[in-house]
């Protein structure tokens, strides 16, 4: 079943604006989300999808304002929020930020842009960079509308044609982050990597990418379990939509025309136990109630060509201590009272170093008598030419009828996520 409306809702429930496509239900039903809404969440029962007689809502929140769709029931759930997530994403690419205010000063843009990106009910055109080229901010002020590009109607809906650059180049980022918490005799305790193959397209014409990776079901397809190299099982793997999944299903091949620009191709997660990549001690030493000292150790535990940088060490301390000093053989240190804690910065941090730092506080005379809980470490870096998981990329063919010359260029950065570690 398909929508039958799109509304634009503010926080108290009153219509800034909708876009009926099909006709098929009355334009006041509308009014029954926002009773319904409240009442799921004083049930404690919220969900993304309402449902009221024959009715189907399917909302998100955003800032605040409400985007929801109505129709009938048997609606594709899963399509209507990925189109409303879309919504968000084309009018702030638009708009920058999208809220209630802007909703109505550029109301007539919006609903230029859904009479676009819906047609029946049915999404269409969703990518903004299309859209931009034949509805600007002026586009309802000209008498002859502009002619829509061959994107709009073609079946590569996501790339223009009679794209021309002087230098063809693509470049590829796998950038992986990792998320971490281990406790203080440094067990990990839970660790996954998300990960995501981000791209800069500067391409002539209509050319075709061929991307292969040390993939574990493609070795095992072909039968090179045992070949050099780590092949990596990859799990959550989400394409972008100019991807040939079908190829990708029979070949391990990712196979696709890609969009013009900046775009993220895929995005993955392992759920893995990972050794720490940098590991921090702290040793707390309490004298009375007058001084508290900090001798802190940084280990990196990553191989030795490889070097992290802008490397950020945030330890917790209680919130009433006073008069910080520091002492450190490298990078630089500072207290941070708004966050109760005190940074060591160390700009380049080589694999298979140690590094230690002290810090000294005094205490009040009176304590307040609080028992504070123990926040863990965090730890912030940059590793580059580097990935944890091992994923490689084994070859980026770029395919052009015109046979031109192209330039792919590969970069691999692993970064943190979510990474704490526990004190003792």
């Amino acid at each position: 079943m398909s929508c039958s409306g799109i509304f634009i809702l503010d926080l108290k429930g009153s219509v800034i604006m909708s876009r009926n496509y099909r006709g098929d239900i009355e334009m006041s039903n509308i009014e029954k989300f926002m009773p319904l809404l409240m009442e799921k969440e004083e049930e404690g029962k919220p969900s993304p999808v309402l449902q009221k007689d024959d009715l189907s809502f399917v909302y998100i929140k955003h800032m605040n304002i409400f985007l929801v769709s109505m129709a009938k029931k048997n609606v594709n759930v899963a399509m209507m929020l990925s189109f409303l997530y879309k919504c968000v994403e084309v009018f702030v690419s638009y708009f920058k930020d999208l809220e209630e205010e802007s909703v109505r000063d550029n109301f007539v843009v919006i609903y230029e842009l859904l009479d676009e990106m819906m047609d029946f009910g049915y999404p269409q055109t969703t990518e903004d960079k299309i859209l931009q080229e034949y509805i600007t901010q002026e586009s309802h002020f000209l008498e002859v509308a502009p002619r829509p590009p061959m994107a709009v109607t073609n079946a590569v809906s996501w790339r223009s044609e009679g794209i021309k650059y002087r230098k063809n180049e693509v470049f590829l980022d796998v950038i992986e982050s990792v998320n971490m918490l281990a406790n203080a005799s440094g067990t990990v305790l839970r660790s996954e990597i998300v990960g995501s193959i981000r791209m800069r397209v500067v391409l002539s014409g209509m050319p075709e990418l061929r991307l292969g990776l040390n993939d574990k079901v493609l070795f095992q397809t072909i039968g090179r379990e045992r070949s050099r190299g780590k092949a990596v099982e990859l799990e959550d793997v989400k394409f972008h939509q100019c991807v040939r999944l079908s190829r990708f299903e029979s070949e391990r091949t990712i196979s696709f025309i890609p969009p013009d620009g900046e775009f993220e191709l895929m995005s993955y997660r392992l759920n893995t136990t990972i050794k720490p990549l940098i590991w921090v001690e702290a040793v707390v030493e309490r004298y009375s109630r007058s001084r508290v000292e900090y001798m802190v150790k940084a280990k990196s535990q990553f191989k030795r060509q490889s070097i992290a940088n802008h490397v950020e060490v945030m330890i917790p301390v209680p919130s009433d201590v006073m008069s910080p000093k520091f002492k450190t053989s490298v990078g630089s240190v500072k207290y941070v009272p708004e966050c109760n804690s005190f940074v060591w910065t160390i700009r380049s941090f080589p694999g298979g170093r140690e590094y230690l730092m002290r810090a000294h506080f005094d205490l009040p005379s009176i304590g307040s008598g609080e028992v504070e809980g123990k926040a863990p470490i965090s730890v912030k870096f940059e590793i580059p030419y580097f990935t944890t998981s091992g994923l490689q990329v084994r070859y980026l063919k770029i395919i052009e009828k015109t046979g031109y010359q192209a330039l792919p260029w590969v970069r691999y950065v692993t970064q943190n996520g979510d990474y704490q570690l526990r004190m003792q």
